[in-house]
């Protein structure tokens, strides 16, 4: 099992700055991929930013320029530092983790992990 404990978010204005942050405990082995989705109300969960174990990094287009993903392995955490808020960016954010826990004719079969979610609200 792993343990996800976010923290961050709040309230900006637009045109400012946030960051979240996601401390990963328990079983941490074969962790493939840390990253963060957002929930907007009335709509699905989608993802912001993924970054893999080599640090690879996917961001949505929506956020491309504007929020960066980060990593620390030492620490089990995966960082979101947000620029340039929108409104639009207003969304329950959702960290999450893959982990690897089995493989197939040496496809890994990866698990996912959720946080409990941090609210970020941008609104003047």
């Amino acid at each position: 099992q792993v343990q996800l404990v976010e923290s961050g978010g709040g309230l900006a204005q637009p045109g400012g700055s946030l960051s979240l942050s996601c401390a990963a405990s328990g079983s941490n082995s074969s962790i493939n991929a840390m990253g963060w989705y957002r929930q907007a109300p009335g709509k699905e969960r989608e993802l912001v930013a993924v970054i893999r174990t080599g640090g690879t990094t996917n961001y949505a287009d929506s956020v491309k320029g504007r929020f960066t993903i980060s990593r620390d392995n030492a620490k089990n955490t995966v960082y979101l530092q947000m620029n340039s808020l929108k409104p639009e960016d207003t969304a329950v954010y959702y960290c999450n983790v893959k982990r690897v826990i089995a493989y197939i004719s040496r496809t890994p079969i990866e698990y996912d992990y959720w946080g409990q979610g941090t609210q970020v609200t941008v609104s003047s």
